[in-house]
């Protein structure tokens, strides 16, 4: 998989990228570019990637520059420093929409509340009627590897207790990681609400809540190993 900051680094040094685009193929597809050798003396572009080493664009360690493929001949450090200084540029335009806050655990951060009232059932409604588009829009919206990476964070935190049933949540939780525009959030034009569409679940991860539906019966979990704190119909 292509990492969140992919270029396209030519022999005389320009670099080719566009914010919100990972793909090596869809970069030689804008750029005009042939990919029609692999013999190192011919090459016309080098694919070439920056990411942080411990994979974290909320916290990055150090970041290491890739190629991602064979090294053409032709390469040198002052590509190495082009495509470092693209990654600088593409770094002004991540930190507008990035919101570096920490990861929340909900299970192990937050006490849950002790009885679950109206105020969590009416967010669970609201939520339900919006969570069939979460997917579509969050993964669309935050594609590339960025979102990916926060996504991936939020599932190593709960995968251990209900993670295949509270996915939904994790999507939600993992598109409140940046902040865009609600017209920028796609298939959510019915969705009524301002702002994030998906935040009714983050209000209630915030409360150690997280939700999960199997078609006929909603629950809620919460607390230690993600216990079942309220199931019924809504």
């Amino acid at each position: 998989m292509c990492q969140a900051f992919s270029c396209l680094v030519l022999p005389d040094t320009t670099v080719v990228w566009q914010f919100g685009m990972d793909s090596h193929e869809d970069l030689i597809k804008l750029a005009n570019l042939k990919d029609d050798t692999v013999d190192p003396n011919k090459m016309t572009f080098c694919r070439t990637e920056i990411s942080p080493k411990n994979s974290s664009y909320i916290k990055p360690d150090k970041w290491a520059l890739k190629i991602d493929q064979e090294k053409p001949r032709w390469w040198t450090s002052e590509h190495a420093k082009a495509a470092e200084k693209a990654h600088g540029e593409w770094m002004k335009e991540l930190n507008k929409i990035l919101i570096k806050k920490p990861i929340v655990h909900p299970f192990r951060d937050i006490k849950p509340p002790k009885k679950i009232t109206k105020k969590h059932l009416d967010l669970l409604k609201t939520w339900a009627s919006v969570r069939d588009n979460v997917r579509d829009s969050v993964g669309d919206n935050v594609r590339d590897s960025v979102g990916v990476s926060v996504r991936d964070n939020v599932g190593d935190s709960v995968k251990n207790s209900v993670w295949v049933s509270v996915e939904d949540s994790v999507w939600a939780y993992a598109g409140s990681f940046f902040n865009l525009p609600r017209s920028v959030w796609k298939y959510t034009e019915k969705i009524k609400v301002k702002g994030y569409p998906f935040q009714s679940a983050v209000d209630l991860w915030m409360m150690g809540l997280v939700s999960s539906f199997d078609g006929r019966t909603w629950r809620l979990y919460g607390g230690k190993n993600g216990r079942v704190l309220w199931e019924g119909k809504l």
